[in-house]
C-alpha cells in the first residue's frame, strides 16, 4: 500500500531524513515510534507531500508519487490526521466534516455512529470543543475522504487516558474493516495495542523494525531510542 525507499528530506540546510526506508501492506496498521525531535513528522510529511523529499521514492499502491503536491496525493487515496489536529475553529463540527467528503463508503451517519459524540456536537463551533473532541473530529473528517491509507500523527498527544483508550478502540474497529494505517505515535502502549508492525526512528534514522511482540521483548530498545525501561506485566496485558 505504501512504500519509503531510502528517503531523504531537509528543512532548508537541516538535513532530517536519512534514507528512511519502510512499508505499509494492505489492511495493516504500521507504527512508527521515537522520542521527540527524531523525524517522525517529517517522515508524515515527506509522504504527503508537505515537504519534498531530496533523495529516495515514496510509492502509494505502486504508483510513485515523490513531488507531487499534496492536492494531487489526497485523491489519490491517502489521508493525514494531523499533529495538533488542524480543525477549523470557526466552523461547526458538521462543516468541519463535510468539507473534505469524497468518494463512497463513509458517510455522515456512519461517522456518527462511530462517533457519536459529533453528531452530538454538530452545531457547535471547532473551539467550542474539548481536546478530546477535537481529535476525534479530525480522525472523522479524514475517514470521510474515504481513504485506502490512514496517516496518523500522534493522536493520542495531550489526552487523557480514558480519551487515548477511545481512540485505541477506534483504530482497532478501523482495522477490523481493513483500513491500512501508519501510525506515528510517541505513547508506547497505544502503539503497540493497536498496530501489526513497528519501525524505531532516531536522529532520522530507521534503527530498528520488528513485530510488536519482539519490541515488548526487546528492553534495550525500548529504554534507548523510545524513553521506555521495560513492560511490566500489567501494561502488557493492556497493549496485546
Amino acid at each position: 500500500m505504501l512504500e519509503l525507499v531510502d528517503v531523504h528530506s531537509s528543512y532548508g540546510d537541516t538535513h532530517i531524513l536519512h534514507g528512511v526506508s519502510l512499508e505499509v501492506g494492505t489492511g495493516a496498521v504500521v507504527a512508527l515510534l521515537g522520542r521527540n525531535g527524531m523525524g517522525k513528522t517529517t517522515c508524515v510529511h515527506t509522504i504527503v507531500g508537505l515537504i519534498a523529499a531530496r533523495r529516495g521514492k515514496v510509492n502509494f499502491k505502486e504508483k510513485d508519487i515523490t513531488g507531487l503536491a499534496p492536492h494531487k496525493i489526497s485523491p489519490l487515496g491517502l489521508s493525514l490526521v494531523p499533529q495538533g489536529r488542524r480543525i477549523f475553529p470557526s466552523l461547526s463540527v458538521r462543516e468541519n466534516l463535510t468539507l473534505g467528503m469524497r468518494g463512497k463508503g463513509h458517510t455522515l451517519d456512519s461517522i456518527y455512529l462511530l462517533f457519536p459524540v459529533l453528531k452530538d456536537r454538530a452545531k457547535n463551533m471547532g473551539d467550542q470543543l474539548s481536546g478530546g473532541e477535537q481529535q476525534m473530529l479530525a480522525i472523522a473528517r479524514a475517514l470521510l475522504a474515504n481513504p485506502d491509507i490512514l496517516l496518523m500523527d500522534e493522536p493520542s498527544e495531550g489526552l487523557a487516558p480514558l480519551i487515548i483508550m477511545t481512540i485505541g478502540d477506534i483504530i482497532l474497529t478501523l482495522k477490523e474493516k481493513g483500513l491500512s494505517m501508519l501510525l506515528v505515535e510517541q505513547n508506547v502502549p497505544l502503539a503497540l495495542r493497536v498496530s501489526d508492525y513497528a519501525y524505531v526512528l532516531n536522529k532520522g534514522i530507521i534503527v530498528h523494525q520488528c513485530t510488536k511482540e519482539e519490541l515488548v521483548a526487546n528492553e534495550r530498545i525500548q529504554s534507548e531510542y523510545i524513553g521506555v525501561s521495560k513492560y511490566g506485566g500489567n501494561e502488557y496485558k493492556r497493549v496485546k
